[in-house]
Order: C-alpha cells, then sequence, then structure tokens
C-alpha cells in the first residue's frame, strides 16, 4: 500500500499551500554535519511508532539465543549508545534485538531500537567493525533521518498535518496505514545492499558514527575495514547515478577524509578497547 493510499483517510489534510509555509518552518540541522533538514514530524510520535514496530519484531522474528553472541552485540551497542547519549543526548530508549538469520542485515528504528542479524557477524570481524555499524545505525536514529525521509514523501503530496492520527491503533497493533510509515521509513534495510534512505543520509550516518564509535573507545580506522570487507557482498548491476546508496569506493573514501577527526576523538578517549573480542 502506497503513502499517498494510507494517507487517504487521515483527516484535515491541508493543501499544498499552507504545506510549503510549513517546509520553511519545519528545518532542523543534522548534528556534525550541519545540514538543513526537513522534519515536521513530533519525536514523540516517531519514537512510539519505533516503539511498537519493536515489539512486533520480537514477536515475529527468531530472537538469537546464543549467550555469547548477544554478549557481544549487547556490550558494544551499549558502548557505542552511550557515547550516543554523551556527545548528542537524544534521549534514547536504546534496545538492541539480535535476530538468528543468515543475512548481513541491519537496522534501527526511530527512538534507538537496534536489530542486528547474526548474518553480518562474518563482516564485522571484532567489536570494533561491529562498533561501525552499530555507530552508522545509530548515526540514522540520532539524525532523524526516518523522520525527515518520510516528511519529504508527505510534504510532496502536499501534506503538512500528519499529527498522531497517522499512528492511531486502538488495539495496539500495526494497522495499514502505519505499515505504509514504516516502509518509507525504510526499516528493514540490508546493509550492504541498496538502501532506501538517501546517499546524503547514508554518508552521513558513516561520519556521525565513525565520531561515536571512535568516542566509545574503538578504532575509527576499522570501518573503513568494515567497508572495505562489505564491498566483497554481491550486489545488483546497478550503477551509481540510480542508486540511493553510495558506492563503496565513495564510501570508504568519505571514511578516510574523515578518520583524522575520528582518530583524535579516540586517542583521547580514558578507554580504548582497539579490535577487542572477535566472534
Amino acid at each position: 500500500m502506497s503513502i499517498q493510499t494510507s494517507t487517504k483517510n487521515i483527516i484535515g489534510v491541508v493543501g499544498l499551500s499552507i504545506g510549503l509555509a510549513v517546509l520553511v518552518a519545519a528545518c532542523a540541522t543534522v548534528p556534525h554535519t550541519g545540514r538543513k533538514q526537513l522534519n515536521f514530524l513530533p519525536d514523540k510520535d516517531l519514537d512510539s511508532l519505533g516503539a511498537r514496530t519493536y515489539s512486533e519484531l520480537l514477536k515475529r522474528e527468531p530472537e538469537c539465543k546464543d549467550q555469547k553472541i548477544n554478549e557481544f552485540v549487547q556490550t558494544v551497542a551499549g558502548r557505542v549508545s552511550k557515547a550516543a547519549e554523551g556527545v548528542d543526548r537524544p534521549g534514547f530508549d536504546w534496545k538492541i534485538l539480535v535476530v538468528e538469520k543468515d543475512i548481513p542485515n541491519a537496522f534501527v528504528l526511530p527512538g534507538g531500537k537496534i536489530v542486528v542479524y547474526t548474518g553480518i557477524l562474518p563482516f564485522v570481524k571484532n567489536e570494533a567493525g561491529l562498533a561501525a555499524v552499530i555507530g552508522h545505525e545509530i548515526g540514522h536514529a540520532v539524525a532523524r533521518h526516518g523522520g525527515e525521509r518520510l516528511s519529504q514523501q508527505l510534504a510532496i503530496q502536499g501534506v503538512s498535518a500528519l499529527g498522531s492520527e497517522l499512528f492511531k491503533d486502538k488495539e495496539g497493533k500495526l494497522d495499514n496505514k502505519t505499515k505504509a510509515v514504516i516502509g518509507a521509513l525504510g526499516l528493514g534495510a540490508t546493509v550492504g545492499v541498496i538502501l532506501p534512505y538517501s546517499r546524503t543520509h547514508e554518508l552521513e550516518a558513516d561520519r556521525i558514527g565513525q565520531l561515536y564509535m571512535a568516542k566509545a573507545g574503538y578504532d575509527p580506522q576499522e570501518s573503513i575495514h568494515l567497508w572495505e570487507r562489505m564491498g566483497k557482498i554481491n550486489k545488483p548491476p546497478i550503477p551509481v547515478w540510480l542508486s540511493t546508496h553510495p558506492a563503496d569506493d565513495e564510501r570508504i573514501k568519505n571514511l578516510k577524509e574523515l578518520a583524522p577527526e575520528a582518530k583524535k576523538i579516540y586517542e583521547q578517549s580514558p578507554v580504548k578497547y582497539g579490535q577487542g573480542t572477535t566472534i
């Protein structure tokens, strides 16, 4: 179901002229990049959506039962999310779900709900590699990329007031409208394959994540090694200009350019984990 279909029943859809006025008033600034973004969706609504989606995932996704793997992921995620709180203080209710599926997948829900699939572990290799993945996902959440993406799609249709109507569900389940929103947010995208976030979003998440992993005590250089490994995953033969996902060489070049700033943060970190435990 498309966003256009899902929003037809929303009461009080306003005209394009009012919508344009909201676009001007709804500009926010992305942390660490200074880019102006359009985001007129309240954090409380997005966070509520993320929490409800996370609850649904717990019911239908096969949760990893391996204690060693869970401790590995939870430890790294705890350190990196704590670093994000120390730097940007998003105030999220962080939760981490490890899913037992052999696909290189990881994504974040609004409000700090992180989902990591076991199939990505062979590519992360160690704690620092996982810190790069989780830092990247946390970067998406802190930059409110999901809300920005949805705001853009709604703005194109001339919708300037979404409110809580879109997220209402008397039974507390994901209704068709909420499922449509999830699709717009791009949740469930596969790491290393074509993601629905824009290339700008992906590069911003790389930058922010690299800073967070460094603050947490992980060598940011490992983020470069991670994407060198991820570059070996077979991908569809889609030209870069048709893809919303940055090419691997572009992503690696970007991370290398940002590495000196992150390296300084890493050197100042009171605790350094280096590559840490392997899995």
